[in-house]
């Protein structure tokens, strides 16, 4: 069993930057693939950002390439998600989410943290 912990988000005023933190417990995040996902108001939830260890590679939605960043720190088992030039429609809520190499879904997912920016 893994447990996601997620904080960070808070309003924020368009332009400037956050980052997000999802910390795990109980397993090594470096033994799953690392997801980022958001959902606003009456949207379907959706894949920002996701990132594979064991091939060093990190995929990215269309809107917020060159934005954001998804970073990792093994020792403390935590993967952040930086994000700067924060627009109008990046508030969400926020979930990091892991999944087990080769599978289709996301098992383990946290609460979500709220990330609002204003204009």
């Amino acid at each position: 069993q893994v447990q996601l912990t997620e904080s960070g988000g808070r309003l924020v005023q368009a332009g400037d930057s956050l980052r997000l933190s999802c910390a795990a417990s109980g397993r090594p995040l470096t033994m799953y693939v690392m997801g980022w996902f958001r959902q606003a108001p009456g949207k379907e939830r959706e894949l920002v950002t996701a990132f594979t260890w064991s091939e060093g590679r990190t995929f990215y939605v269309d809107s917020v390439k060159g934005r954001f960043a998804l970073t990792r720190d093994n020792a403390k088992n935590t993967a952040y998600l930086q994000m700067n030039d924060l627009k109008v429609e990046d508030t969400a809520v926020y979930y990091c989410a892991l999944k087990p190499r080769g599978s289709q879904e996301y098992t383990y997912w946290g609460q979500g943290t709220q990330v609002t920016v204003s204009s």
